[in-house]
């Protein structure tokens, strides 16, 4: 019989819902109403050619905290994620219409006068899959600070305290020369993470950042998630209803391109005001 030690479980943090179980559902961690907001989406409209994606959105996004988008297949949430940071610029016959603002300058992010590559400066994303660059682990998290300008003297200390962030310094600071495609998936994505936390963004945009990973990467990238409130805003789009409940602090439940309900999560999840929202976090479609 083999002596060898079972494979660690992961354990996720305890969702909104298992800790708010013992509150009245009107006990709520945050309001309803956003008082701080980093970015608001105002009448936003997205078409790619005749094809309208997104229908007038309005929306505020959490200064600092994390927000949720979720919502069936096809709905439009990597769609709106895309919008923050101009992705969508790199296609041909799109067309924004409305606003979306970036506070406190009050920028309008889809302006035709705002350079896309300013907006991809001030906000980061982390896609589905991992995609390191084919670099060492120390040259991958230093590509955006090099692009910056950061002076040579200055990349060591920011490569370390952004994997530091990442909750990944541990694991790799013996090996930081060593190519970045040498580490597990869950590394690779905490890393991708890192470089993009080491140009220190505005917001943070991740595009289900776990769906590629096993329970103990996806429980450690959750982690992180919850340790970057109080200094980065975070968007993630999640098809995973109990993970939008661990980590989130606001979520907008979307739906043919609309947003039917936005609001603090635990109220989303355990109190929905729209019977369409209350029928998709139970699980009756989606």
């Amino acid at each position: 019989m083999s002596g060898a030690l079972p494979e660690p479980v992961a354990r996720p943090m305890p969702s909104l819902l298992e800790r708010g179980a013992a509150r009245p559902p009107d006990a709520l961690t945050h309001p309803d109403e956003v008082a701080d907001p980093k970015v608001t989406a105002e009448g936003l409209s997205f078409s790619f050619g005749s094809h309208r994606v997104l229908k007038n959105l309005h929306m505020p996004i959490a200064r600092n905290l994390v927000t949720a988008l979720i919502g069936p297949s096809g709905c439009g949430k990597t769609t709106f994620l895309r919008c923050f940071n101009r992705m969508h610029d790199l296609y041909p016959d799109i067309r924004y219409e409305g606003r979306l603002v970036l506070h406190p300058d009050g920028r309008n992010i889809i302006a035709p006068e705002v350079h896309p590559v300013e907006m991809r400066m001030r906000i980061g994303m982390v896609f589905q899959k991992p995609n390191p660059y084919p670099k060492s682990i120390f040259d991958n998290v230093a590509f955006g600070l090099r692009l910056h300008g950061v002076p040579a003297g200055e990349l060591k200390d920011r490569v370390e305290e952004a994997l530091q962030r990442a909750a990944l310094w541990k694991e790799v600071k013996d090996r930081l020369r060593d190519p970045a495609y040498g580490l597990s998936g869950g590394q690779q994505q905490r890393l991708c993470i890192a470089r993009a936390l080491a140009t220190d963004p505005e917001v943070l945009l991740l595009d289900e950042p776990t769906s590629a990973l096993d329970p103990v990467a996806t429980a450690k990238v959750e982690e992180l998630i919850h340790s970057l409130r109080g200094r980065t805003t975070v968007v993630i789009v999640t098809h995973n209803m109990q993970q939008a409940a661990r980590v989130s602090d606001y979520t907008a439940f979307m739906y043919l391109g609309e947003i039917i309900e936005f609001g603090p999560t635990e109220r989303i999840f355990l109190n929905p005001r729209q019977q369409m929202t209350n029928d998709y976090v139970t699980g009756r479609f989606g």
